[in-house]
């Protein structure tokens, strides 16, 4: 609780307007969805979606808004500490600027420069032109309890697959395989939950896995190497230590903050650009035609928009690269990969093509990779869904070993089989990729609050449309038999009428 009386009263103020905002914007305000049950006896839920954090809750909430009511959400941490802003994010401010909004789904006070603003004032909004980090969190974990969320926490999934006991003739069902750890670390064992549809909100990673490269991975003693985007990685047993990082983004420089706050004795970072890149092209296409449209585009436009953003990389924010080189023991390295590394006496040498370096510990910020085989999640879809080199086969000046393994998606964020006629894999289109492996197919933007805004309605609006279809059998009946009375004539008048 704020020790600001001010603060609490202000967000006491907003709590009510959102509850009055949703109130307001309740109709129809019933819950449509026709429950589903498995042969076995097995409830259904209409919607299980895989991660709770900011996409994750955007898609619940906005399923919910939608009179969509069984939605469960999973996530493997704890309570509060969904997503990356407290496990590895480590940048002082969000990218994005501070007016993004997205995950409120159209309702003003629930967005989070509302919540910042009761939170901590008007003033504080004034000054800042990003969002903290950890506000942010913050913010997320107030949305969560405003909207009524509901997220089974310590739950990860394990495995997706076809639903078996399936008549012939009805839909297919997902089942998904999850495992629980108990408040006393024991992980209880593997249980199936069964839904129509499956949102996988799992981020940036969610293509694959984060990845040291191999050829450095192997010539390295793990205990002297890390990636930037490990969790719980000891800073503090690094003070005193000569750190090595490759990587010019964000990840990066942030990451050298962290290790020279904590007293690092030095850090240099290589990279292997001439130029550290200066312009983010992702600000250019930050407008409504783009975001909510860039699916509709056609192929070869869609693979050389990402074909730019994967030669044209972001920079580093100005924050980050403000605070890593206002240490004097924290030098950058540009054109500088490393050509060769191994382990030599209790470090580690790196050649790069203008020196050699020696280390006590390396750090990777070397991104991720798409790998089927990385996430449990992914391993069975890997081998059935469409991919981009499946569909497109770019000139050889655009060609993209990378981004030819992105998924191929639907216009929902569905997985297309990659045998269409074959009925058992029909069960591939109900999961929904809801997160980085979406890029080439949906643009730049699932992962980021920037993107929400556009990315969530168009998610939504395909399980409802799939979930009418497959009760449209009985709208012809209900209505024939609908006989609520709206209308109520006298006894004298509904006489007249009769005669």
């Amino acid at each position: 609780m704020s020790m600001d009386p001010s603060a609490d009263h202000g967000l006491q103020q907003l709590e009510a307007r959102v509850r009055e905002e949703l109130a307001l914007l309740a109709y129809p305000g019933r819950d449509w969805v026709r429950p589903r049950t498995h042969a076995s006896g097995q409830h259904v839920h209409d919607v299980l979606i895989v991660g709770g954090g900011q996409a994750g809750l955007a898609a619940a909430f906005a399923l919910k808004r939608e009179g969509v009511a069984d939605v469960l959400v999973v996530d493997a941490a704890a309570p509060g500490q969904e997503g990356v802003w407290e496990s590895f994010a480590r940048m002082s401010h969000l990218r994005t600027p501070k007016r993004t909004v997205g995950l409120e789904f159209g309702i003003p006070s629930l967005s989070a420069p509302a919540y910042y603003r009761a939170r901590h004032g008007d003033a504080a909004w004034d000054r800042i032109d990003r969002i903290e980090r950890t506000r942010w969190m913050a913010f997320l974990r107030w949305f969560r309890r405003m909207t009524g969320v509901q997220v089974l926490n310590h739950t990860a999934c394990s495995g997706l697959g076809p639903a078996d006991g399936v008549p012939a003739g009805e839909p297919p069902l997902v089942a998904v395989s999850v495992t629980t750890t108990a408040d006393d670390g024991r992980v209880l064992p593997e249980r199936t939950l069964l839904a129509r549809h499956v949102v996988l909100a799992t981020g940036y990673d969610g293509c694959g896995a984060w990845r040291i490269p191999p050829a450095i991975a192997a010539r390295v003693s793990p205990d002297r190497i890390v990636h930037s985007n490990q969790p719980g990685i000891d800073f503090a047993a690094l003070a005193g230590k000569r750190v090595g990082v490759l990587g010019h983004g964000a990840s990066a420089f942030d990451n050298a903050c962290v290790l020279l706050e904590h007293g690092a004795a030095s850090v240099d970072l290589c990279f292997r650009r001439e130029v550290l890149p200066t312009v983010n092209p992702h600000r250019c296409v930050e407008f409504t035609g783009f975001l909510k449209h860039f699916y509709e585009l056609d192929d070869a436009l869609r693979w050389r928009i990402n074909r730019h953003f994967e030669v044209h990389d972001q920079p580093p924010t100005q924050n980050g690269f403000d605070r890593a080189t206002g240490f004097a023991n924290f030098r950058w390295h540009a054109g500088s990969p490393w050509l060769d590394v191994a382990d030599e006496g209790d470090g580690v040498r790196v050649v790069t093509p203008h020196a050699t370096f020696h280390f006590d510990h390396l750090l990777c910020a070397t991104g991720s990779v798409v790998d089927y085989d990385a996430r449990a999640e992914l391993r069975t879809l890997g081998a059935l869904v469409q991919r981009w080199r499946h569909r497109h086969t770019p000139p050889a000046e655009e060609a993209s070993e990378s981004l030819g393994e992105y998924p191929y998606l639907g216009p929902h964020f569905e997985y297309r089989p990659l045998r269409p006629d074959d009925a058992g894999q029909a069960w591939v289109s109900r999961v929904k990729a809801f997160n980085f492996s979406s890029i080439v197919s949906m643009g730049p933007h699932t992962t980021s609050s920037s993107g929400h805004k556009y990315a969530t309605p168009r998610l939504v609006a395909g399980i409802t449309a799939l979930l009418m279809a497959e009760q449209a059998d009985a709208l012809l009946p209900a209505l024939q038999a609908y006989d609520e009375l709206e209308l109520r004539l006298p006894d004298a008048d509904a006489s007249r009428n009769a005669a």
